[in-house]
């Protein structure tokens, strides 16, 4: 399933379920948010995802074969 989850999709996942996380936690612990909380808040929705861009690999490099392909088709036009 990882396999089809896009890095966008991933992220907005994150955002959605720390989103719920913080309404749930607002409501049961009541409408005071303290600058700590909100905080703490703020560095569990934004770190991961950062973590995530920085870490998430995009397309492999192309191989030496599919160099040497490409040059030897335009060669050849």
């Amino acid at each position: 399933m990882l396999n089809v989850i896009s890095r966008g999709m991933a992220i907005g996942v994150w955002f959605a379920f720390v989103a719920v996380v913080a309404a749930i936690t607002t409501v049961l612990l009541g409408p005071v948010v303290t600058r700590g909380t909100g905080v703490l808040l703020l560095a569990a929705c934004f770190v991961p995802p950062a973590i995530m861009l920085m870490v998430w690999r995009g397309a492999p490099p192309a191989t030496i074969a599919e160099v040497l392909h490409e040059a030897d088709r335009r060669a050849q036009q």
